[in-house]
């Protein structure tokens, strides 16, 4: 079997908290010939805590499918190529939009765009010299996609502008992640299924968040965490515990996989 987690919400919590029987199911599973991917809608430059990579994955599916590892080499990285950049770009200033352009190797952002939000402060604080300036870097960005803080009355005109690119994903009423077309955590499964000759229904999926819908969708088994968005548990076969009281354990317990 195959199995992928997302990250937040699902194998660590807001303070980056692991627990312990999530470590030892992943290991458990993957002595018995279960392989197992981290499938996150992070970028994977945004993938770097020690801890989490230390668990030793399979392999990892970032930024919604654009890129995929196997065996810690690069099998697929869809990158957004430099016209669209310049056009999304362009349209995102005429809209008042504040960027993070999310990259395989760097974030992008404007740090006086995010001075005093929660999530561009915690973004700054982590990235170090990952992090880069949009407008130091204008036109020379290597991103798979974006995240925003958007205007709530220009936003739709800026969606509807780049409707041809990108899917996009509302998280509130001003963030928003935008992906490019045919691209989401279900379409990584079915690429690392073709890449190993594995067939969809053997897998399985561990999401808590709207962003794991296609996911949970695209598995065989779809499990939700405890503490999961009502969407991902509508769509679940099973829910679990939250991740705090060993949900992934629990979970991989009554799906006999350890």
């Amino acid at each position: 079997m195959l199995l992928f987690f997302d990250i937040d919400g699902t194998l660590w919590n807001s303070d980056n908290y692991i627990p312990e029987s999530a470590k030892n199911a992943i290991h458990v599973a993957q002595t018995n010939g279960h392989k197992c991917f981290i499938n996150t809608g992070r970028a994977r430059s945004f993938v770097y805590n020690k801890e989490l990579l230390d668990i030793g994955f399979d392999g990892i599916l970032s930024a919604c499918g654009c890129m995929i590892e196997y065996n810690s080499k690069v099998v697929f990285n869809r990158l957004i190529n430099r016209e669209d950049s310049l056009r999304t770009l362009s349209a995102m200033k005429k809209y008042g939009f504040k960027p993070i352009l999310e990259g395989p190797t760097y974030l992008y952002m404007n740090r006086s765009d995010f001075e005093g939000d929660f999530y561009g402060e915690k973004v700054m604080r982590e990235m170090g010299t990952k992090l880069l300036s949009i407008d130091d870097n204008w036109g020379h960005w290597e991103m798979n996609k974006l995240s925003c803080i958007c205007p709530s009355d220009t936003r739709d005109k800026c969606f509807e502008e780049l409707s041809d690119l990108y899917d996009y994903m509302l998280h509130t009423e001003t963030i928003v992640e935008l992906v490019p077309k045919g691209f989401n955590k279900g379409t990584g499964i079915l690429e690392i299924c073709q890449i190993l000759g594995e067939d969809p229904k053997n897998t399985v999926a561990f999401g808590d968040s709207i962003n794991d819908k296609e996911m949970l969708e695209t598995a065989g088994t779809a499990v939700a965490m405890g503490k999961s968005m009502d969407e991902a548990k509508a769509l679940a076969d099973l829910v679990t515990d939250n991740l705090e009281e060993n949900g992934i354990w629990n979970a991989m317990k009554k799906l006999s996989l350890i």
